[in-house]
């Protein structure tokens, strides 16, 4: 059965924080909070728990997993990232936007689109998420908690707990995130909108 943490949106306990971290870097899967919408997300290097992500969403790797990553310079480990690139990437984070960018070999293949070599990047503009992401110094993979057969995604905590407690190990209840997903952008030929979300594609001139 999942734990349950309610952690403050703006002042995260970093007590609760570091309690969070220590499931991820256990192999867990957990629910939280971003500055879109809430995510599931588990430690990049355990494939297990990776899977574990797929099976509740009835996904496949052609639809990008994203690294949520605590700023833009950790962001550049894991991604090909030219000068224009970055000032790009520089005006728009942190915020609700993913970059599809060229993986680095710092991401394990296994978390990578099948054909393309490439992988989802984002820095959330969250405390909770970027406290997170602070006390395990590593990105956290990620993807919107979208669940089979709902057109949106989930937004009540409780009603998250009700419905994946035997399928997640920790839902941290950080209040409402809303139900916009994140704009997507394909960065990797040139600068391409896929998906329209809550960030604001006039920085891209898009």
């Amino acid at each position: 059965m999942a734990q349950f943490f309610t952690i403050h949106p703006d002042n995260p306990q970093a007590r609760l924080i570091r309690e969070a971290a220590k499931i991820v870097a256990g192999g867990g899967v957990i629910v939280y909070p971003t500055d879109s919408c809430y995510a599931l997300g588990c430690a990049l290097g355990n494939k297990r728990a990776m899977e574990r992500i797929l099976e509740i969403r009835q996904i496949d790797l052609k639809h990008h997993l994203t690294l949520v990553c605590a700023d833009l310079s950790a962001l550049a480990n894991y991604a090909r990232v030219d000068n224009s690139q970055y000032r790009l990437l520089k005006s728009a984070t942190p915020g609700s936007y993913t970059f599809i960018l060229q993986a680095t070999k710092e991401v394990p293949r296994r978390t990578l689109h099948p054909k393309r070599s490439t992988i989802g990047l984002r820095v959330p503009d969250h405390q909770v998420a970027l406290a997170l992401l602070e006390e395990l110094q590593e990105p956290i993979l990620s993807c919107t908690l979208m669940l089979p057969g709902d057109e949106e995604p989930l937004v009540d905590p409780y009603e998250i707990r009700e419905r994946l407690e035997n399928m997640v190990d920790l839902v941290i209840d950080g209040g409402w995130c809303g139900t916009e997903a994140t704009t997507v952008v394909d960065m990797t030929d040139g600068v391409s909108l896929v998906r329209q979300g809550k960030g604001d594609v006039a920085l891209f001139g898009l």
